[in-house]
């Protein structure tokens, strides 16, 4: 047997062995066609390697920047099954208990073989964005556009036709995306009980969804602000057709050069690209832009509390693939160092409600949508791209389906003596 046949036998060898011992539920297709075990039936659900060198890659650099690359290429590819269903199969067991079970004779034989073949291509991450996260506006705003910018037609793909890119408010958890999505953009509106003849201001304004809906159904005059050059292209042009141009505007600009006063301010998904460094920049800047007692929501994304804030900064791999490819320069805090940092500069927190079901139904919808969109997605975007986002939208779903991540609609007032305007009961909310 040649070289390359011994290779082949050794990996039906090692992953047949790794099936037995973890009682996979899932197969192997190998680059020569062959299947692990040999009668997997064609219906069954499996993973495909498409060539030697992407084993090579994984020998040489077993890290989640490996994979991501080899599965946006499709030389690591799913046959019969989805990513929801590989990680609902996969084994529940720890990665040291799982590398202690194997037989490290067989590994170290078999993945010895490719360790000096080349590792093949193409290699489409290798020139992801890696910002400075210095917090100019410069920065900012390459990062941002890093991941709006990508095409209006493509988000139009698996949004709601608001095009809102933030959590969903589901009344029932059988609402479709766009009853959700209308739901959350009263429901912000009322929390932050707008009425006719306020001035709100949006950091982060996406493509106009809260602000038509506040200007046409709570009467405010509504400012909103971005840094991507899509958003406000396909916001500005909503307003128009909408006719709100008297009560609706939009800057291309970063919300750190703005001036106010402002009745109430809105953050809707916008707070995770701040980075943890200049948190207190920017909640001193929304305190400065407000009014006495004026509301402001903070609507984002978490992770569970550590031991510290220090382990806080500790980054687990698939957090910093999701930051290298998907979100550049984007951190997220924990839901008590919101509130820490919320009083220390001079808000009086009012209202938190948890929001993570909610969100793990929205992921779920985007990539529904988006797989159901997939041939118009790779016009549009290309087939790695798509292949990316997927993985990202599933990644998410997981991600709040489980333990590590949340989200958070929290309503402050800027601290003042008296009477903080607002109602003795939250009853008003959920009419």
């Amino acid at each position: 047997m040649d070289a390359a046949g011994k290779r082949l036998q050794g990996m039906r060898e090692l992953l047949a062995h790794v099936r037995e011992t973890y009682g996979l539920d899932v197969g192997f297709v190998l680059w020569d066609g062959s299947t692990v075990p040999a009668d997997l039936p064609s219906d069954a659900m499996a993973v495909v390697i498409a060539d030697e060198g992407a084993v090579a890659a994984l020998v040489r650099s077993p890290r989640i920047d490996t994979a991501a690359n080899l599965w946006v290429t499709s030389r690591l590819d799913l046959r019969n099954g989805s990513i929801f269903e590989m990680f609902a199969r996969k084994p529940r067991v720890r990665s040291r208990v799982f590398r202690k079970n194997l037989d490290k004779w067989l590994t170290v034989r078999t993945l010895s073989r490719f360790l000096f073949l080349p590792r093949g291509g193409p290699w489409p991450l290798e020139s992801a964005l890696t910002p400075s996260m210095d917090g100019s506006e410069a920065d900012n705003k390459q990062s941002v556009q890093y991941h709006y910018d990508v095409s209006n037609a493509f988000y139009a793909l698996f949004l709601d036709p608001e095009m809102v890119y933030s959590c969903a408010y589901y009344h029932d958890w059988t609402d479709d995306l766009a009853t959700a999505q209308r739901n959350k953009l009263d429901m912000t509106c009322r929390r932050l009980r707008l009425k006719p003849g306020e001035r709100m201001l949006e950091i982060g304004s996406g493509w106009g969804a809260l602000l038509c809906h506040a200007a046409q159904h709570y009467g405010v005059h509504a400012h909103g602000v971005t840094l991507s050059q899509q958003q406000y292209d396909y916001a500005v042009a909503k307003v128009a057709r909408l006719g709100l141009q008297d009560r609706v505007t939009i800057e291309l600009r970063d919300y750190s050069t703005l001036e106010g006063p402002y009745d109430k301010i809105a953050s809707v998904g916008m707070f995770e690209h701040v980075g943890l460094a200049h948190h207190t920049q920017y909640f001193q800047t929304v305190n400065r832009l407000l009014k006495p007692r004026g509301l402001y929501l903070h609507h984002a994304i978490v992770r569970r509390a550590k031991r510290t804030d220090k382990d806080l900064r500790k980054r687990s791999p698939e957090y910093s693939a999701l930051i290298r490819y998907i979100f550049p320069g984007a951190e997220v805090d924990h839901i008590g160092m919101s509130i820490a940092n919320l009083e220390r500069q001079g808000f009086e927190v009012r209202d938190v409600e948890g929001w993570r079901e909610h969100y793990q139904r929205t992921c779920r919808a985007w990539h529904d949508r988006l797989e159901a969109n997939r041939e118009a997605s790779v016009r549009e975007v290309g087939e790695h791209k798509t292949r990316l986002w997927l993985a990202y939208l599933a990644g998410c779903a997981i991600g709040f389906d489980g333990k590590s991540m949340g989200i958070y609609q929290t309503l402050a007032v800027k601290r003042e003596r008296g009477d903080s305007g607002l109602p003795p009961s939250r009853a008003d909310l959920y009419r």
